[in-house]
């Protein structure tokens, strides 16, 4: 049987969410700045930071989504016979007028992150790049960092992150679980 540890629940990620909606304003005092979500639950949260940040700028700023299936360096070594889930990236505005922050449920080893920035750029060049992240769970194999972190969670290479956001799990949590459990 699973047994998973809940770290963050619904009111824990609605605090960290208008937190770093603070934080990107006190950085993005200008109305230049935009948020994109990595497809699937970035963009959820990145919906969610859209709405907060619109709200304490008293101004709409620019949101779209990216999807990243082809420019993961993964691809080779995921199981036979299974294609990337593809979805459509949506950037509604330029990317050269803005400072983007790119937005994402886990910071892992940076390879999402890296990915995320190849596909912004082969939209164009936004003034500048962030990344915030609901979570930080470290073992970095890239020399990415968050310029917004919602909950550093120190692991074990033997366990998960799991981020589920009400949009498409149901319910709002964040959950470590060891792999050992997962497989059981």
């Amino acid at each position: 049987m699973t047994q998973e540890k809940v770290v963050l629940d619904e009111d824990d990620i609605r605090r960290t969410l208008v937190r770093i909606a603070h934080e990107i304003v006190e950085k993005n005092a200008d109305l230049d700045v935009a948020l994109v979500g990595i497809h699937r639950r970035g963009a959820h949260l990145a919906t969610r930071l859209h709405r907060l940040v619109s709200d304490l700028l008293d101004a709409e700023v620019a949101r779209g989504d990216i999807d990243i299936a082809f420019y993961r360096d993964d691809l080779a070594t995921r199981s036979a016979g299974a294609g990337p889930v593809v979805h459509a990236s949506d950037l509604p505005f330029r990317l050269e007028d803005h400072t983007v922050v790119l937005v994402d449920d886990v910071l892992f080893t940076g390879r999402t992150a890296r990915a995320g920035i190849d596909a912004l750029f082969d939209y164009g060049r936004p003034a500048r790049v962030q990344l915030a992240v609901l979570a930080d769970r470290g073992h970095r194999e890239l020399p990415i960092r968050p310029d917004y972190v919602g909950k550093n969670l120190p692991t074990a290479r033997s366990e998960r992150v799991n981020v589920r956001v009400e949009e498409t799990d149901g319910r709002d949590e964040v959950t470590i679980t060891t792999l050992q459990e997962a497989i059981a």
